[in-house]
């Protein structure tokens, strides 16, 4: 028993210390998309994802870690003072007011205390920069450290059956954009992660703010738009139009996927957003305003690594 007892403890103790935030940091993570054995979240290239990576590392890793620690406290009281050995005889009292009051105020104050930097995350996610509105940035209680520009492109994206088609709207023009299989991936794009690789980018400009308006097709069904590295995700709903932005200040290759569970090949539309130099941008959305050719306008662009 004894030993079984220490085995125990000790599942416990390292269940506990996996959790502790001091160990937050030092988790490999993935640049753009999921990496083999990732245990934290992507890394972060926008203001909005900051703040989640500062809430999820502050606030909730420190409460979850007090307590799975309290849980642990109260659980190794109770075997080594409340067992048969140690108190034969149990007491008979079946209520205690103080202690009701406590386990149910403090849950409530717990929940509080998440639920305000929680509101103001996802108030900035839903609220498009107009230039003037400050955002959270990488401190969560900062409540307006990040300057933020007006957004000056916007992107409309549309879940379709099962796709993505995106439509730079002040320019006028559209293309789709379909996952690729392995042996298109080894043909035409070595190197780029199978299941979230994409025929055609949606390719925008770096230090750039991104109006993103989506929507699903008016005859198909419900869809999410998410981009782990950005801290974007929001429902593309038939009929309605969603807005939601993203600043990314590297450039790259960052890959999301749907969302929701929309149907059969739920799994096999993935997002691909290819962030480039201002200069690069441009270059490519006046190929492709000219030519309405998606493939000689990406043409312009460099090989993807």
């Amino acid at each position: 028993m004894t030993g079984q007892f220490l085995k125990n403890m000790g599942a416990f103790s390292a269940a506990a210390m996996a959790l502790m935030p001091a160990l937050a940091g030092a988790q490999e993570i993935g640049r753009g998309h999921p990496a083999p054995g990732q245990i934290h979240m992507q890394e972060s290239v926008t203001p909005i994802m900051d703040s989640i990576v500062a809430f999820h590392d502050g606030p909730l890793m420190w409460t979850i870690s007090l307590i799975v620690l309290l849980v642990l406290v109260l659980l190794i009281v109770i075997m080594v003072r409340f067992n048969a050995k140690a108190n034969p005889v149990p007491a008979r009292f079946t209520h205690n007011t103080a202690i009701e009051i406590i386990w149910t105020v403090v849950p409530i104050l717990v929940l509080v205390v998440i639920a305000i930097p929680s509101f103001g995350v996802l108030s900035d996610q839903l609220t498009v920069p107009d230039g003037e509105r400050k955002y959270l940035g990488a401190n969560i209680f900062s409540f307006g450290d990040v300057d933020v520009p007006a957004a000056s492109l916007t992107v409309k994206a549309s879940g379709e059956q099962w796709y993505w088609n995106y439509e730079y709207v002040d320019q006028g023009v559209a293309f789709d954009s379909n996952i690729l299989s392995e042996a298109e991936i080894a043909e035409l794009k070595p190197g780029q992660p199978r299941l979230l690789a994409v025929n055609n980018e949606l390719v925008v400009p770096v230090n750039t703010t991104v109006r993103m308006q989506v929507t699903a097709s008016p005859s198909g069904v419900i869809h999410a738009f998410a981009v782990p590295s950005f801290g974007i995700k929001i429902d593309a709903v038939p009929g309605r139009l969603n807005e939601t932005w993203f600043n990314a200040r590297e450039e790259g290759m960052y890959y999301g996927q749907c969302s929701e569970l929309c149907g059969k090949d739920h799994a096999f539309m993935p997002i691909g957003v290819r962030v480039v130099s201002a200069e690069q941008f441009e270059t490519f959305i006046t190929a492709f305003t000219e030519s309405r050719d998606y493939a000689a306008a990406a043409a312009t662009l460099p090989p993807l690594q």
